[in-house]
Formats: C-alpha cells, structure tokens, sequence
C-alpha cells in the first residue's frame, strides 16, 4: 500500500481517525518519503485526497516539527488555495514549524498577515500564534509584536482572551505598557462576561 492508500478518503472513512494513527505512524518512523509523497498529493484531483494530505501533514508537524519544516514555503504558497481547508490546514502546519524554520516564516508574513486577516477563526488562531511565536526570537520581536497588537485591537472578541493568554508568555518590561493599555481599549467590547473576566484578569496580573 501507498501512503496515500492509507488516507480517510482511500479507505471510504468519513473520520479522522486513520490520518491521524497515519501521522503518528510517519512521525514515529521519522519517514520523510511518506512526507514527500503527502506534499505532492496536495495538488490531487481529488480534493478529498488533499485535505487528508494536509492533515496528515499538520498532525505530524504537531508531533516532530522538523520532519516537515523544509515544505514551509509549499505551506505558504497554499494559503492562496482556493480550496479553504487547504488554508487553514496549511496556515495550522507553519503554525507548528515556526520555531523550526523562523526565517521562512518571518519573510512570509505579508502574506501570513493577511490571510489571517481574511481567514476563518482557525486560520486566525494559527495566524495569532505564529505571530507570538516570532515574538520569542530577539531578531522578529518587535515587528512581530506591533503586528500582534494590531491583531488585538481587531480580532473577534470571543477570541481575545485566548489570544491575550496564549502571549502573555512574550509580554516583557519593554512592551507591557502597550499589551495592557491595547487589552483595556477593548474591555467595552466585550459582551460575555467570562470572557471579559478573563482579560480583566489578565490587565490586573500585569499592571
């Protein structure tokens, strides 16, 4: 059997279930012919055959990073896709090779930021960690944080406390004054009010 043989879609299966048994399978074997064959199965007629490709793709990047990291600018050339789970699943796998491969990622993020801006909430989850990643590597810092605080200031608000928690790790002497005051500047935004809880609860830690 091929790799592609083993997919969801070439076994009839309507779950995730063998993609994700496949990318614990190629991660654990560290099989980097299985990971060419993914890569060039994401152009296949079938777009079935694709989106399991991409996942099996995201998943092992989740799992050993470095075993995907050199496909980074294929991952980029797919946020253009017309095909959204290809997406969002390519901007899900940069998301897991960010540490590995920061200067790839750090060249694309024109384009990573604006289809984050476009995108679907999971594409802007990715897009939002690439972002607080980058802020953890002393070269992209500070570019990477003024483009974090812009993507505070207008991301839905059901997405803000998680945001705002997943950065606080990379908030720093330096640029707490900004985090703070951009997080207050939406407080009156926020409807629910465990969500807006949790970012009142974020202001106070920091101040």
């Amino acid at each position: 059997m091929t790799i592609i043989d083993k997919l969801a879609a070439s076994l009839n299966r309507k779950d995730e279930g063998p993609n994700q048994e496949l990318a614990k399978y190629i991660a654990d074997r560290d099989d980097k012919g299985a990971v060419i064959e993914l890569v060039d199965n994401l152009h296949n007629n079938d777009k079935n055959i694709q989106s399991d490709c991409i996942k099996v793709l995201y998943e092992i990047g989740d799992l050993r990073p470095s075993l995907i990291a050199e496909y980074s600018k294929e991952f980029v050339t797919l946020l253009d896709d017309g095909n959204n789970r290809l997406v969002w699943g390519a901007m899900t796998a940069l998301d897991a090779i960010t540490l590995e491969n920061p200067e790839v990622i750090y060249l694309a993020l024109e384009k990573i930021v604006d289809i984050t801006d476009k995108g679907s909430v999971i594409t802007k989850d990715h897009g939002v960690n690439i972002l607080i990643k980058l802020c953890s590597i002393k070269p992209y810092a500070d570019h990477a944080f003024t483009l974090l605080i812009e993507q505070l200031k207008k991301c839905p608000t059901n997405q803000l406390p998680m945001y705002a928690e997943n950065a606080i790790a990379i908030v720093n002497d330096n640029n707490k004054d900004l985090f703070i005051k951009t997080l207050s500047s939406r407080l009156g935004d926020i409807e629910k009010d465990t969500k807006r809880k949790r970012v009142d609860k974020l202001i106070k830690k920091l101040s």
